[in-house]
């Protein structure tokens, strides 16, 4: 390897064009936005989300409109043994992938004394083991192949800064921007780009649906909230045009919007005022937390 090689390395997929491309979470939100987005470039599609009838209306969009799937099937990417078969399906039908992208995820907030054991559970199971088990399954077949592709796998905002009430959600994303952060290194000898997707606020189903422990979401306050959140929300197709440019140019971290990228170059250059701020936003969590529990008091001394 070249000093050059150090610290150069040229995008290993350029276009799209006749590219095979496994998503995750296909069904709806950033993974079906991908996938049409991909697909309208040329992409030849392998899709997979854990809701069928989704996946199935998805799958007819993106070919009514001229793309190609190739294969696509249900499935839950948290059952390893599951994702083993459909990895072996896919090899035999489809062959090796050329971009992999983990994109399926559920999401959960809540303090420790809200939480229950199964949430944090879940969300590692789904959000971290998922994309470990498509890793395992899909990425070894690239390495073999010895022609190079791109990894990416999706993480958030809240596997860079700790937001509040993020705890397990956390340890998932968290979590999966350590294994790319690994893999950006370990996968280069062989080509193989990483890209570990950052997204702030995005305007998805997962977004408007979110479990919220210890807080009443009908709550007018807990309403107002969520709607500044949804109003800053970027569009799921704004967040896939950034992956795809993040493929084609080897970005390894890539934003779906400008406030995560100066969050994190905050946090990262003033670690002082960075604790102050999430400290300031985490009582801002507690106070609306407190007025939806005596609002739900007053509610139920009234009934």
């Amino acid at each position: 390897m070249s000093v050059k090689d150090l610290f150069v390395m040229e995008p290993p997929v350029k276009s799209f064009a006749g590219k095979k491309v496994l998503i995750t979470g296909a069904a709806s939100g950033i993974g079906k936005a991908t996938a049409v987005a991909a697909a309208a470039q040329g992409a030849q599609l392998v899709l997979t989300d854990i809701g069928a009838d989704g996946l199935d209306l998805a799958v007819a969009e993106i070919t009514s409109a001229g793309g190609n799937v190739l294969f696509h099937q249900a499935g839950d990417v948290s059952d390893y043994e599951w994702v083993q078969r459909f990895s072996q399906q896919v090899d035999a039908e489809v062959g090796v992938m050329d971009v992999v992208m983990n994109i399926a995820g559920v999401s959960a907030w809540g303090t420790v004394e809200t939480l229950e054991h199964r949430v944090w559970k879940k969300m590692v199971d789904v959000n971290l083991m998922g994309p470990i088990h498509i890793i395992e399954s899909f990425v070894p077949q690239m390495v073999r192949r010895g022609e190079g592709g791109q990894l990416v796998n999706v993480s958030s905002a809240a596997g860079l800064l700790a937001l509040p009430w993020h705890a397990a959600y956390s340890a998932s994303k968290f979590g999966i921007r350590g294994v790319s952060e690994v893999l950006r290194f370990d996968l280069r000898r062989h080509n193989i780009g990483v890209s570990l997707v950052c997204p702030g606020a995005v305007k998805t189903p997962l977004a408007e649906t979110v479990e919220i422990y210890g807080v009443d979401r009908e709550n007018k306050a807990v309403q107002k909230a969520t709607g500044q959140f949804l109003r800053v929300a970027a569009s799921p197709e704004k967040a896939a045009k950034a992956i795809l440019k993040g493929v084609t140019k080897n970005h390894y971290l890539v934003y779906t919007s400008f406030d995560i990228r100066f969050g994190y170059w905050w946090a990262r250059k003033f670690a002082l005022p960075y604790e102050v701020l999430m400290r300031v936003a985490n009582n801002r969590f507690n106070k609306l937390a407190q007025i939806s529990r005596a609002s739900a008091g007053l509610d139920s001394a009234r009934s």
